[in-house]
């Protein structure tokens, strides 16, 4: 892994990375954070891998114009919260509330981002323990550990020893998308793939997947856009 920088207004930084099994030169820019990375050859040289980057300025561009701008938490911001925006407030309160559209937190803007992130933590792991027991059942399956993570791949895992990992994340989606990723992998419990069998388990304990699983699909990249100041 190196870095580099591409010249413009504002410039862009580049992550540059050799792969063994990569034939060409290759661009990828992250919908989640923006990160824009120039996958190349071992064998090729630095120097020829960003000329191309640089003919492929207006194209980096362009996506990165297209993404959410990013939204740095604390007292003021509106941040989603289960879908919807929500306003960080500060208040003469001991803990974080949900509450008539505003997320209440003590009034020390130092602390405030630490805090909603915090709380957004408890409540995906509050909700996601419920929506996962609520699924098993169905499925007839015992579940291993849940944890929670930020993860930036994917919003759900499986390991094959029945353990289940989340992100946090998820706190900030409509309930429906927060339950539908619980069912997903819950459905691995019984179909360790995403085999037609595999889908025929998330619509019997999930029937009503579909719009969720959309709303992931073409939405779901907006919720990396809230920093947390780390």
């Amino acid at each position: 892994m190196g870095q580099a920088v591409l010249p413009g207004n504002p410039p862009v930084e580049i992550t540059l990375r050799r792969s063994a099994r990569a034939r060409r030169v290759s661009l990828r820019v992250s919908a989640l954070d923006g990160r824009v990375t120039l996958s190349m050859p071992n064998h090729m040289d630095e120097a020829e891998a960003l000329n191309f980057a640089r003919e492929k300025s207006g194209w980096i561009r362009s996506h990165l114009a297209r993404q959410d701008a990013p939204v740095d938490v604390g007292l003021g911001a509106t941040v989603m919260v289960r879908g919807q925006d929500v306003v960080v407030t500060g208040a003469r309160v001991r803990r974080v509330s949900l509450q008539d559209g505003a997320l209440l937190v003590p009034d020390n803007a130092d602390m405030a981002a630490a805090r909603v992130r915090a709380w957004l933590r408890l409540d995906a792991k509050t909700r996601l323990a419920e929506a996962v027991d609520r699924y098993a059942a169905r499925a007839g399956r015992k579940v291993g550990r849940i944890t929670l993570r930020d993860t930036r791949s994917r919003w759900g895992s499986c390991t094959a020893t029945g353990n289940l990992n989340f992100s946090w994340r998820l706190a900030m989606a409509p309930p429906e998308a927060l339950d539908y990723v619980a069912a997903h992998e819950v459905a691995h419990l019984v179909e360790m793939n995403h085999s037609a069998a595999y889908w025929r388990v998330v619509a019997r304990i999930c029937p009503d997947y579909e719009t969720p699983r959309r709303w992931l699909k073409t939405q779901g990249h907006s919720l990396h856009r809230y920093r947390f100041g780390d």
